[in-house]
């Protein structure tokens, strides 16, 4: 008898239990390894020839039986000194070292599993030679899978193999020519993986998993497994970069019931979940919302029939502007076990019917847990249908121009394991972060960790602009469309609607120049440029938008037309801002504006006042070639006249460097 029989993991039970994963994908998972363990034994008793089982000593068994009495009721320290007294009563006992090893393997010591496979080896090869299954699977633990791979072909080398053996093996085999490629492939070999527990104020002797923050990494909301029974939400807010203790939400959003595999919006005011078995439920799980108000989050509202349907649904994800919900379902019509999906918000506030990701990310196999960055382009997720590690792997794919994901890339050793990876967060920073982990240094069951993220599979790093938009005379808040465009390829990257009162945030992946518009009906919309192309600079914006009505001689500066120096000609890069001017002229027909060029004070005065005219002028142009009216338009150039900072200094220069856009009659 061995300790072969003890499967090598609890921790799908924290995942796979409640609310977060189908119930049939964690018993085929384990089906599976109860069958590959016990044709380990059957391999191991056909090919005896050394080791003779009936001739250890009655006091070596006796231990050796209380000890897998124990191993099989969890109690693994106890187990591990029993094998070990019998090993003492009997050295050359080779199914006490086996049954040690086995252990060790369980609690993922993978070091002293190692060492014990081998030191039963050494006593006999033949009895042992089936072992060398669980053996590469502790090398492969360690990342050694070019060992891993000679044990599991040591295997296959082998006649009369079980069926279920070949199988393992085979399986097994597959996997670690992943790895052992992969690694040739990719040098990450500086690369320091060093998970750090987020603390006492965080985890505790219960299981916390699924992190999310907001945007600025100032809140952390989790999910909790109380009394290993139900799983609320918690969360912990950071001052003086120190977490505080977590406390659950506020509000009336946990329950009695289980509720997990949440997401908390970007802006921190919405928070998406999973819900089980719920009266108002469309299935099994399904997903629901709650919104923070000023008594804390509100009761959960299940999303509905365009988002939920009669099979499972969960692990949802937000994208940042909230116009995007991302999940995995087991609904029909998929191609695979469960399949990634996202609906879109429409214009009347509802969810669109879902959309699956299509054949690029969803394959025969399961695709769960994704996560989409605040750069609003990578997006994260696993999969077991993919080329990996083993079991369920986390992956990346990038959002190109046109809207098309990339095709999936591995993450990579150690981020991925022979082990089910759950779900992975990273900040805004686009470098840490956050995952759920039962390695050895928990606090108890699963703990949160956060660590660096590999720089080749990092996300785009993100600032972001936040404020309120308001009436330039009342001064309150009103509510409109905040857009982000891309200046180079003209693609909206974001459009968002402000609250009610007013208050918006706006993601800024770096590497890019960005037109920033805020439209209101009857409003002049307000325009801003965000240059970060060649510069990454690290502070946040604030900017709190006075929006003017449409009266005469109201005015605003154009901040996305743009020249050479000394020229007037309109680059490319303006005309998303020009058909802004246009879209406002085509919905207030009335409306006649005069357009006016400003210079700074370098070079002659009049040669700036000739410039200016001259800028002006190619605006009007391209709104008439643009079918506004003459009749609506006119325009002047004032030169270096009307300076709006000194012209001391560039930055003073640049603004003074404008184009203004003034309402004349409407």
């Amino acid at each position: 008898m061995s300790m072969s029989k003890i499967s090598l993991t609890n921790r799908d039970d924290y995942f796979h239990g409640h609310t977060m994963w189908p119930k049939n994908n964690r018993n085929e998972h384990m089906k599976f390894l109860s069958l590959f363990f016990f044709s380990c034994f059957i391999f191991s008793q056909s090919f005896s020839q050394t080791y003779d089982p009936a001739k250890v000593n009655k006091r070596a068994i006796v231990a050796y039986t209380q000890a897998i009495a124990n191993a099989d009721d969890g109690k693994y320290e106890k187990a591990i000194f029993l094998f070990q007294q019998s090993i003492l009563a009997e050295n050359r006992y080779v199914d006490a070292y086996l049954s040690l090893a086995g252990v060790y393997g369980q609690l993922k010591k993978h070091d002293s599993s190692i060492l014990f496979y081998e030191k039963a080896f050494l006593l006999d090869s033949v009895y042992t030679a089936g072992y060398y299954l669980p053996y590469s699977i502790n090398l492969a633990g360690l990342g050694k899978f070019e060992k891993a791979l000679d044990a599991v072909n040591y295997v296959l080398s082998k006649r009369n193999l079980n069926p279920n053996t070949i199988k393992s093996a085979e399986y097994r085999k597959i996997s670690y020519e992943f790895a052992v490629d992969f690694e040739k492939k990719n040098d990450y070999k500086n690369y320091i993986f060093t998970p750090l527990n987020l603390g006492d104020s965080i985890n505790s002797a219960e299981s916390e998993y699924f992190p999310s923050l907001t945007i600025d990494g100032d809140e952390l909301v989790f999910t909790r497994r109380v009394k290993n029974m139900n799983e609320d939400f918690y969360s912990s807010n950071k001052k003086n970069n120190q977490w505080g203790k977590a406390k659950p939400l506020p509000g009336n959003i946990n329950t009695e019931q289980n509720e997990g595999a949440q997401i908390i919006s970007a802006d921190g005011n919405w928070l998406v979940f999973t819900g089980c078995n719920r009266p108002d439920g469309q299935g099994g799980c399904d997903i629901f919302i709650s919104y923070k108000t000023q008594n804390g989050w509100s009761p959960a509202t299940n999303l509905g029939a365009k988002v939920n349907s009669d099979q499972w649904e969960s692990h949802p994800c937000l994208s940042p502007d909230k116009r995007e919900l991302y999940f995995s379902s087991t609904r029909f019509g998929g191609f695979g076990g469960s399949d990634l999906y996202v609906c879109r918000l429409q214009s009347n506030g509802r969810w669109s019917e879902p959309e699956n990701l299509g054949p690029q990310i969803n394959t025969k196999g399961n695709e769960a847990s994704p996560f989409i960055h605040v750069d609003n382009q990578t997006l994260y997720f696993t999969s077991s249908g993919l080329p990996g590690y083993g079991d369920d792997d986390l992956f990346i794919c990038r959002r190109g121009p046109n809207g098309v994901w990339s095709n999936p890339v591995n993450l990579g050793y150690p981020i991925n394991t022979i082990n089910r990876e759950g779900t992975l967060f990273v900040a805004a920073d686009g470098k840490t972060a956050y995952l759920s982990s039962d390695r050895s240094v928990s606090k108890g069951g699963m703990d949160i960790f956060s660590f660096d993220l590999r720089e080749n599979v990092r996300p785009y790093k993100t600032l972001w602009i936040k404020g309120q938009v308001f009436d330039a005379k009342t001064s309150k808040g009103i509510s409109s469309t905040a857009e982000l465009t891309d200046v180079g390829t003209k693609a909206l990257i974001t459009k968002v609607q402000t609250n009610e009162d007013g208050t918006y945030l706006i993601t800024l992946p770096i590497g890019k120049d960005y037109a920033f518009n805020v439209n209101k009906k009857g409003y002049l919309f307000y325009s801003e440029n965000f240059s970060l192309k060649n510069i990454s600079p690290d502070s946040t914006y604030e900017k709190n938008i006075p929006l003017q009505s449409l009266e005469i001689n109201a005015s605003t500066v154009l901040k996305n037309i743009f020249f050479d120096v000394n020229s007037f000609e309109l680059k490319t890069e303006s005309q998303a801002e020009l058909d802004k001017l246009i879209q406002l002229l085509h919905e207030n027909p009335a409306l006649k504006i005069q357009i006016s060029g400003h210079t700074d004070n370098i070079g002659s005065v009049t040669n700036n006042q000739k410039l200016s005219e001259n800028r002006a002028k190619s605006v009007i142009t391209y709104l008439l070639a643009n079918k506004i009216e003459q009749s609506r338009l006119s325009y002047t150039g004032f030169g270096e006249t009307i300076p709006l900072e000194s012209n001391l200094t560039e930055d003073g220069r640049s603004k003074n460097r404008r184009t203004e856009m003034q309402v004349m009659a409407n």
